[in-house]
């Protein structure tokens, strides 16, 4: 059976949540492009958190049988791009999270932060 995006989603930001990434942020592409209904943005500490990041996020979504489509960047830690299919997730570490600034680019009132419940 197909997971929604919503529940690919939600999986995504607690487990980001659960592993201390900073400032998730969840923008509704739905209305706005055709390359995923959801992007995830996140900060991690350090190079080394982005990547742990990284790491349990793959191993939480290959657990649920949740397609990773593709990772990029994940040597250096500074900006990892996670493709999920439906779900989108970038994971910063804050400067540089801070330079591209893509929040901005894609930002209105369908961006909405993620808070722990």
């Amino acid at each position: 059976m197909e997971k929604s995006p919503d529940y690919i989603s939600d999986i995504i930001e607690k487990v980001l949540s659960r592993n201390k990434a900073k400032n998730i942020t969840r923008i509704d592409l739905r209305k706005k492009s055709s390359i995923a209904d959801f992007m995830i943005i996140c900060s991690g500490t350090s190079n080394r958190h982005v990547i742990s990041l990284s790491n349990h996020l793959l191993e939480t979504l290959k657990k649920k049988k949740l397609n990773t489509l593709s990772i990029e960047g994940k040597r250096n830690g500074d900006w990892i791009l996670l493709d999920a299919g439906d779900v989108i997730v970038h994971l910063f570490r804050n400067e540089v999270r801070e330079y591209y600034s893509l929040e901005k680019m894609w930002s209105n009132e369908e961006t909405v932060p993620y808070f722990k419940t």
